[in-house]
C-alpha cells in the first residue's frame, strides 16, 4: 500500500500576492496567467501546466518510473507550475508507446510515482497522471531509436487497435481488438483512476489524441469496424466515452477530470474541430471538467499548418460551443502570448512541453516579464538568483 503524500497542494503560495499592475492588459489585478483557478476541489495556482512528455526512461519491459522522473517532473514544481503532468502511463502493458514508456497497471508502479507525488506537491504544485493506451502505436522503438515497430526479441509484443490497420510501413500490425479487449481497456482504465486516488494525484488526464487508441475509434480513418464501435459518430465515441465514465466513477467527485484530443487530423475525412465540439459537450455531460486541446499524429500524411499558437483557435471554438472548460498547448514560448490567450478567453490554462523543457523555471522568468515577480513564490534555496 503507497502512503499517500500531503492532501492537498501547497497553498501559501498565493497569499499576500500584491495587487500589481498587469502590463499586458493595464489592469490593477494579477495577470490572468498568475491567477488560481477552482477546478472542483483542487486549486492550481496559476494557469501554467507542464504537459505531459514522454521520457521513454523506465527501465525495458517494466514500466516503472525512475528518478529521472523525479528530477524530471520536481524540477518543474520547483519552477513554480500550477500543474505538473506525468508522461502517458500505459494501463495494460501491450498499452505503452516502447518497452521504456512508464507503466500504471499495478500498484508497484504507483509506488515507483509515490516520492514524485509527494514531492510535486510540496512544491505547492499540482500533479496530474496522463493515462492511456497506445493502441496500434504501441511496441515502437524510442524516437532517437528511429521510428519502426519492435520485435519481440527487443521486448515487443503484437499492438491492438480497433481495426487491422499499421500507423505506417515499419510499424507492426496490430491484431484487432474483440468486444472482449475494449471491454478490458475500459476496466483497465478504471482501475488505474482507483489506484491514482491512493497513490494522491490530483488530476487524472485521459489520453484520446495523437493517434493512440481512444484517438484511433474517434476517426473514421483509423476505424473501420462494422460493430457498435465503428461506423457513424456515435458509434466511434462510444469507447472514449465508456473510458471517460469509467474513470469518473473511480475518480473522487472533488477532483477534476482531463481529456486530452487531437481537434483534428489535419487530413481530409479525418476527424475534425467539428466532430470535436460534439465530443466535448457529451464528455462534459459525463463529469470531464477541461478538453486539453492538441491535434494531429493519427496518420504521417497529416498536413499541419505550424505557427506560434496555431492550435488556439481549436481551445477557443470548443471552449465557446461546448461550454466546457479547455487548455491549449502548442509552440507557446512567451508570457505575453501565453497571457494574450487567457485575457482573450481562448482557453483557460496555458499548457507547454518543450518550453518546459528548455526552461524548467519559465513561470519565475513569466512573472518577471509580466511586472509581477512575486506571482511565483522561489524556493528559498534559490533566493539568492533572485
Amino acid at each position: 500500500m503507497v502512503a499517500p503524500p500531503p492532501k492537498s497542494p501547497a497553498s501559501g503560495h498565493l497569499a499576500g500576492l500584491p495587487d500589481t499592475t498587469n502590463s499586458i492588459s493595464g489592469s490593477t489585478q494579477l495577470p490572468r496567467l498568475f491567477q488560481p483557478l477552482q477546478l472542483r476541489g483542487v486549486a492550481l495556482r496559476n494557469r501554467l501546466v507542464v504537459s505531459p512528455m514522454c521520457q521513454y526512461s523506465c527501465e525495458a519491459r517494466d514500466g516503472l518510473a525512475t528518478n529521472w522522473h523525479l528530477v524530471h517532473l520536481g524540477s518543474r514544481a520547483v519552477g513554480g507550475a500550477g500543474l505538473v503532468v506525468t508522461e502517458a502511463a500505459a494501463v495494460s502493458p501491450e498499452g505503452r508507446i516502447s518497452p521504456q514508456d512508464l507503466g500504471f497497471w499495478s500498484d508497484a508502479h504507483a509506488a515507483a510515482l509515490a516520492a514524485t507525488v509527494t514531492f510535486v506537491r510540496t512544491q505547492g504544485a499540482a500533479i496530474g497522471i496522463q493515462l492511456a493506451h497506445a493502441g496500434r502505436k504501441a511496441s515502437t522503438a524510442r524516437p532517437w531509436e528511429g521510428h519502426r515497430g519492435v520485435a519481440g526479441a527487443e521486448g515487443g509484443w503484437t499492438p491492438i487497435a480497433p481495426s487491422p490497420i499499421p500507423f505506417n510501413a515499419g510499424y507492426r500490425v496490430p491484431r484487432e481488438m474483440t468486444q472482449r479487449d475494449i471491454a478490458d481497456v475500459v476496466a483497465a482504465f478504471g482501475t488505474a483512476a482507483a489506484r491514482a486516488n491512493r497513490c494522491g494525484f490530483d488530476v487524472i488526464e485521459i489520453h484520446a489524441a495523437h493517434g493512440y487508441l481512444l484517438h484511433e475509434f474517434l476517426s473514421p480513418l483509423s476505424n473501420q469496424r462494422a460493430d457498435r464501435y465503428g461506423g457513424s459518430f456515435e458509434n466511434r465515441i462510444r469507447l472514449t466515452l465508456e473510458v471517460a465514465e469509467a474513470v469518473r466513477t473511480q475518480w473522487p467527485a472533488d477532483k477534476p477530470l482531463f481529456l486530452r484530443i487531437s481537434a483534428t487530423d489535419w487530413v481530409d475525412g479525418g476527424w475534425d474541430l467539428d466532430s470535436s465540439v460534439r465530443l466535448a459537450r457529451a464528455l462534459a455531460e459525463r463529469g470531464v471538467d477541461v478538453i486539453d486541446c492538441s491535434s494531429g499524429g493519427l496518420v504521417p500524411q497529416q498536413q499541419i499548418q505550424l505557427g506560434p499558437g496555431y492550435q488556439v483557435p481549436f481551445s477557443e471554438r470548443i471552449r465557446q460551443e461546448a461550454g466546457i472548460k479547455t487548455a491549449t498547448v502548442g509552440l507557446i514560448t512567451t508570457a505575453e502570448q501565453a497571457e494574450r490567450i487567457l485575457e482573450e478567453d481562448k482557453a483557460d490554462l496555458i499548457v507547454m512541453a518543450r518550453e518546459f523543457l528548455r526552461n524548467p523555471y519559465f513561470p519565475m522568468h513569466a512573472a518577471k516579464t509580466l511586472g509581477v515577480p512575486d506571482a511565483v513564490s522561489w524556493p528559498v534555496q534559490y533566493e539568492r538568483a533572485k
